[in-house]
C-alpha cells in the first residue's frame, strides 16, 4: 500500500470518529436493555460546564459566614437569619423559637437537660451527635455520653458498654434478625430490653481515638425502666465509691433511677435483680446537656408514632428532654421516583412531627434533611434525582408543622458535592458516596453546633436591648 492511500485510509478514520464523536447523544445510545457509550462532544461539552465543588472554600465559606465582622450586631444576626444558607430556618422565621430551650439550658447549674438526637446510619458510632453534645457542654456543662441501650449490637466512639444476664432486646425496626416485640411499649430510643431473672450493665470509658474529651469521665449514671416484678432492685458501683441515689416516677409506673457519685468515674456497673423492662441506661454528669445518639440504621423516620404515646410521654418529661432532633430523609430516596411518592413521605414526616409533639409538648423540634448522596450515572458521580426535591419538601413540611429545619445538603456544596467530599484529602465521605467518615463527620457536626449557638448568642444579646429596637433591626 503506498503512502499516500495510507494517509488517506488514516485521516478517513479519524473523520469517522470524529464525526461520532460530534453525533454521539451524551448519554449513550440505547440497545435493548444496554447503553452503548462513545466518547461525546455533547458529554465533553457538559463536563466542562459542570461546576465542581471545591469543598475547602465551601468549609472556608461555612466558618466565614459565622465571624462577625463590623461594628453593627445585630445587622450580623439580620443577615444571618434571612440569608445565611447554613442557618436554621424557623418556622414564621420567629427569631424567639428556640427561646424557651435557651432558658432551660441557662438553668442545668442544678440539673441535667436532655438532647435526643434520632437518625438514620448517617449518625451512627455517634457522628454529629458527639460534636453537638462537645459543644453544647462546652457552653452550658455537663459530661458523659448520655442514654444508650442496655443491650445493643451498635457500637459507640463515645463509650465501651457490656451486658451478661437475661437480657433480651427487641427493636422497633431493622432487618430480618431483629426481633420484634409483642407490643409498642419501645421508649425513647425505639427499643426495649425485657429482663428477666437479673443481670449487670458495665460501662466503661471509651479508648476510642475519635471520641471527644467530655465523654471520657461521667459522674452519674441512670436506669430507666418500667413494669417491674415485685422483687426488682438496681444498685450502681463504680469501685469503693458510694452513689447517691435518686428516683423520679410516673404516674403510671415508669421510673428514672440515677445515682451520682462523689467525683467523675470512668467505669461504673449497674446490678439488676428482678425483672422489668429496660427502656434506657446513662452516663453523664450532675448537671449541664445530655445528649443522646440514637442512630436507626435504614429508618426513614416515619415509626415513632407506632411507639406507645404514654410511654413516650414519660420518658421525655422523666429525662427533661428539651430538644428533640430528627435526621432523616436519604434512606427513602431510592423510592423517590416522583413527586407523589415525596408528598406522601411529606405526610408520613408531618405525622411524626406532630407525634413529638404531643409527647414531648415542651421540647423543640429540629429536622435535619438528607446530605447530598452520589449516584453513579453514566461513569459519573452526580447527585440522585430528586434529591433537591426531597431536601426543599422535607424543609417545607418542617417549618409547616412547628418544627425548625437545617440544610444539610447545601451547607455542603449542594449539588454534585458528595464526590468531591469523597474525593478529598482527607476523605470526607465513604466510597458509597453516602456516609460520611469521622472527619467530614465533626465538619457537619461543627456547623450545626456553630448555627444553633449563634440562636444563642443572639438570645442573650437581645437581653441587653429593648423588644421594639430588636423588632425594628430584624424588619424584612
Amino acid at each position: 500500500m503506498k503512502a499516500r492511500q495510507v494517509l488517506l485510509f488514516f485521516v478517513g478514520v479519524f473523520a469517522l470518529i470524529g464525526v461520532l464523536w460530534l453525533a454521539a447523544p451524551a448519554d449513550g445510545v440505547p440497545v435493548g436493555p444496554l447503553t452503548l457509550r462513545f466518547a461525546s462532544f455533547q458529554r465533553t461539552l457538559r463536563d466542562a460546564k459542570e461546576v465542581k465543588v471545591d469543598v475547602d472554600s465551601v468549609l472556608s465559606g461555612v466558618e466565614g459566614r459565622f465571624a462577625m465582622g463590623g461594628s453593627d450586631t445585630l445587622q450580623f444576626y439580620r443577615k444571618f437569619f434571612y440569608e445565611n444558607p447554613d442557618r436554621i430556618y424557623l418556622p414564621g422565621d420567629d427569631y424567639t423559637f428556640f427561646d424557651g430551650l435557651f432558658q432551660e439550658l441557662e438553668k442545668a447549674k442544678d440539673r441535667t437537660v436532655r438532647v435526643v438526637h434520632y437518625g438514620d446510619s448517617q449518625i451512627e458510632m455517634d457522628r454529629i451527635s458527639q460534636d453537638l453534645r462537645e459543644q453544647l457542654q462546652n457552653r452550658f456543662g455537663g459530661i458523659g455520653t448520655g442514654f444508650f441501650p442496655a443491650l445493643g449490637n451498635v457500637p459507640s466512639a463515645s463509650i465501651t458498654r457490656s451486658a451478661n444476664g437475661g437480657f433480651v432486646q427487641f427493636t422497633m425496626y431493622g432487618d430480618s434478625t431483629t426481633v420484634r416485640a409483642g407490643h409498642n411499649r419501645y421508649g425513647i430510643l425505639a427499643q426495649v430490653v425485657r429482663l428477666d431473672g437479673g443481670g449487670t450493665v458495665t460501662l466503661r470509658s471509651t479508648r476510642n481515638k475519635n471520641a471527644r474529651e467530655r465523654v471520657k469521665t461521667f459522674s452519674s449514671v441512670s436506669l430507666l425502666y418500667g413494669r417491674p416484678s415485685a422483687s426488682f432492685s438496681a444498685r450502681a458501683v463504680s469501685d469503693t465509691l458510694k452513689a447517691e441515689v435518686t428516683e423520679r416516677k410516673a404516674d403510671s409506673g415508669t421510673t428514672l433511677l440515677t445515682w451520682t457519685f462523689p467525683r467523675p468515674v470512668e467505669k461504673a456497673s449497674i446490678r439488676i435483680s428482678g425483672s422489668a423492662e429496660i427502656y434506657a441506661v446513662g452516663a453523664d454528669g450532675t448537671s449541664g446537656v445530655a445528649v443522646d445518639n440514637v442512630p436507626l440504621r435504614g429508618c426513614s423516620g416515619t415509626i415513632f408514632h407506632r411507639i406507645s404515646k404514654p410511654l413516650m410521654t414519660d420518658c421525655m418529661d422523666l429525662t427533661d428532654t428539651r430538644l428533640i432532633i430528627l435526621q432523616f430523609g436519604g434512606n427513602y430516596m431510592p423510592v423517590a421516583r416522583n413527586s407523589q411518592v415525596i408528598s406522601q413521605y411529606q405526610e408520613q414526616i408531618a405525622k411524626e412531627i406532630q407525634y413529638f409533639h404531643e409527647v414531648a409538648p415542651e421540647a423543640k423540634i429540629l429536622f435535619i434533611g438528607p446530605s447530598d448522596m452520589g449516584k453513579s450515572v453514566g461513569g459519573r458521580i452526580v447527585t440522585w434525582p430528586r434529591l433537591p426535591e426531597m431536601v426543599d419538601s422535607l424543609k417545607t413540611t418542617a417549618l409547616k408543622n412547628d418544627a425548625a429545619y437545617w440544610d444539610l445538603y447545601r451547607m455542603m456544596g449542594g449539588e454534585n458535592s458528595m464526590g468531591q467530599w469523597v474525593k478529598h484529602h482527607p476523605p470526607y465521605a465513604g466510597p458509597d458516596y453516602i456516609h460520611f467518615t469521622a472527619d467530614g463527620a465533626r465538619k457537619v457536626g461543627d456547623a450545626l453546633s456553630k448555627s444553633i449557638l449563634t440562636y444563642y448568642d443572639f438570645y442573650q444579646l437581645r437581653k441587653h436591648y429593648s423588644d421594639g429596637r430588636i423588632r425594628e433591626a430584624m424588619r424584612r
